[in-house]
């Protein structure tokens, strides 16, 4: 299983990045998906998720900001960033994990810097 994000980029505080994630298989065969992102001299934090029948979470910092979404027809999933700090500079991953088997699965990661 493969996981290719991409759409990451330089952008000034206040804009917006839409970052995506291509599965070489059915988006819908995973039981979660997200996004992860590491900053530099930072552990790398869930940003969000999306569960098959259950909720979307979001952490705290970006809540009302990014937006998570899958699409089943493209195989994808998008992490719309909008109003773009500093602080969310950082590396960000394409997550998935099947729950049945534990298995997990990261993709590259894409660089998003945010300055002016």
């Amino acid at each position: 299983v493969q996981l290719q994000a991409s759409g990451g980029g330089l952008v000034q505080p206040g804009g917006s990045l839409r970052l995506s994630c291509a599965g070489s298989r059915s988006i819908g065969s995973f039981n979660a998906m997200g996004w992860y992102r590491q900053a530099p001299g930072k552990q790398r934090e869930l940003v969000a998720i999306i569960t098959s029948g259950g909720p979307t979470n979001y952490v705290d910092s970006v809540k009302g900001r990014f937006t998570i979404s899958g699409d089943n027809a493209k195989n994808t999933l998008a992490l719309q960033m909008n109003s773009l700090k500093p602080e969310d500079t950082a590396v960000y991953y394409c997550y998935a994990r099947v729950f049945r088997t534990g298995a997990e699965f990261w993709g590259q990661g894409t660089q998003v810097t945010v300055s002016s």
